[in-house]
């Protein structure tokens, strides 16, 4: 079979559910089923897997998705434990008295509240936490969500305390041969991962400078009652501002203090740069934009979590500060367990769950349950029933609330990340073919030819579309791009960081990220319409750092 073949099967099912899910808009709970028996298919008779193999692919698929359902209901139930104390209003009131203009706030929980999320805890968290947020403050539930989505770009490579390069990268490209040419050169591997950390930062910071004003012109265009990407640049001076609040430390951490630190600290410094500023008044537009009134809403707007109950159910005592700590302390839980150099994160993964060598094969699936945010999400909510002097009574209907949105986001990650531990695990078989993205990777490749940096940010995206994963792509794609890197003759860290880059952007359009985060604020069913709209800010990215990386490697 040539591999023109190999590559058109291997990426039909990804195209199969893009035609359904974008251009036929059917629901996810119908497209992602279909693709899975696509691509188990594809697997069996044509890359010959064993069937076995294919089933194991399934179970390891499964732990994964227990893993992201554990954080999806944690985030909800965390969002509906604060709407029964009553401290969404008191959120919400304390966002009114900052600023009553839509743009500013998105700015804030959105874009450096969730960037911290996301260098803190990673694998899609942010949109599990702002989403929600977003929709307590008035925000439409697919606004939120398309938010939330766009989030998950410029903080992702570092996300989870640097985990999609040290995790990522270096697990994709450690071996002894890459050691011993780097050692011909007079470079470590760590020296290595170094550069890579630097140009990754310094392509971000680029493209994601301009991420705060796309993030205000899509909610104008397409929320607005004017239906207008101008409401959007109106607030530039603004945007552009809280942009270099967060790139400029973020880059500086990078250089200094390596991967793990420059989204915590970029999001930490741009909080405390931009909230100050909004009070003075500084670069604030003249007039505030908002929504139009809630009743004017089209009906697939809004989702199924209401805060309607709020002010009856909770405190209306509750501080400014009393209300936020939740947050505070779901901040600095997340990143006192992310940090190697404490013993928490060590006492956390001590406990796992593991099937190995499923079925006798050689893949594995496990969980560290305790470590997963979703653990962490459920203590802060123990810590909130006590400290916001809840009775049984709120905290069993913010449960019962909760659990019942999770079916149908379970019913679709059901198929959706076993089927991408069936393109993951597609390389042993019986037809001596490389696995399916390495096949659709190499046919690119070929056929660009000395443009490849031009379309090297495109492949990081499209591991991340499959798995939902910035780390999992680098894992999946990063020694191919090493050796495509050399037989070009083009410096390989560029292209590595091109790879890295565009997985971050391939977030935004990541199906089973986009299951998850319309899940948290129960609007299932409307996944082709979010993946409409991330598209936009997904090429954007994708284009402007891969022309970086053509004229710079």
């Amino acid at each position: 079979m040539s591999l023109t073949t190999q590559a058109f099967l291997a990426i039909l099912p990804i195209l199969a559910a893009g035609i359904f899910l974008v251009g036929l808009r059917w629901p996810a709970k119908t497209v992602m089923p279909l693709a899975f028996i696509l691509t188990s298919s594809i697997a069996l008779f044509f890359w010959e897997v064993p069937s076995i193999r294919v089933l194991a692919s399934t179970i390891q698929g499964l732990f994964i998705t227990f893993d992201i359902l554990f954080i999806i209901f944690g985030a909800i139930l965390l969002l509906n434990t604060l709407k029964y104390s009553g401290a969404i209003d008191v959120i919400r009131q304390g966002f009114s008295d900052i600023s009553l203009d839509r743009r500013v706030q998105l700015v804030i929980a959105c874009w450096l509240f969730g960037s911290f999320i996301e260098g803190a805890a990673g694998f899609g968290t942010p949109a599990a936490i702002a989403g929600p947020l977003l929709v307590a403050l008035g925000f439409p539930a697919t606004c939120a969500v398309m938010l939330g989505m766009m989030v998950q770009s410029t903080p992702v490579t570092f996300g989870a305390a640097g985990t999609p390069i040290l995790v990522g990268v270096r697990g994709g490209l450690l071996n002894p041969e890459i050691e011993a040419q780097l050692s011909g050169m007079g470079l470590t591997f760590n020296d290595y991962i170094q550069l890579v950390t630097e140009n990754v930062a310094m392509l971000h910071a680029i493209a994601g400078t301009l991420m705060p004003l796309f993030m205000c012109t899509m909610m104008t265009r397409f929320f607005g009652q004017n239906k207008s990407w101008k409401e959007g640049f109106q607030i530039f001076p603004f945007a552009l501002f809280s942009g270099f609040a967060f790139t400029i430390p973020y880059l500086l951490a990078a250089n200094f203090l390596g991967p793990e630190f420059p989204s915590l600290i970029g999001a930490l410094v741009g909080l405390a740069i931009v909230v100050p500023t909004i009070k003075s008044g500084f670069l604030q537009p003249k007039k505030a934009w908002d929504f139009a009134p809630r009743e004017q809403w089209p009906a697939h707007w809004m989702g199924k979590i209401s805060f309607e109950l709020s002010s009856k159910s909770g405190s209306s005592k509750l501080s400014l500060s009393k209300a936020w700590m939740p947050y505070l302390m779901l901040a600095t839980l997340l990143l006192l367990s992310r940090l190697s150099q404490l013993p928490l994160k060590a006492w956390l993964t001590s406990i796992s769950i593991s099937w190995s060598n499923i079925l006798g094969t050689d893949i594995t699936g496990s969980t560290t349950p305790f470590y997963l945010p979703g653990f962490i999400l459920l203590i802060v909510v123990l810590i909130t029933y006590f400290y916001h002097g809840m009775n049984s009574g709120q905290l069993k209907s913010a449960f019962s609330e909760s659990a019942q949105m999770l079916v149908g986001a379970g019913f679709v990650l059901v198929f959706t990340v076993p089927m991408v531990r069936i393109y993951i695990n597609s390389g042993l078989n019986m037809a001596d073919f490389d696995s399916m993205p390495i096949a659709m990777a190499e046919w690119v490749a070929i056929n660009v030819g000395s443009i490849w940096p031009l379309f090297a940010p495109s492949i990081g995206a499209l591991g991340a579309f499959i798995a939902g994963s910035n780390t999992v792509s680098n894992l999946m794609f990063s020694l191919f791009q090493y050796g495509v890197a050399e037989n070009l003759h083009l410096t390989s860290y560029w292209i590595i960081a091109l790879q890295a880059v565009g997985a971050a952007a391939g977030n935004m359009i990541a199906i089973h990220n986009v299951v998850a985060a319309s899940a948290t604020v129960g609007l299932l069913g409307q996944e082709g319409n979010t993946l409409r709209k991330t598209i936009i800010p997904t090429i954007y990215y994708l284009a402007v750092v891969g022309i970086i990386g053509y004229i710079l490697s």
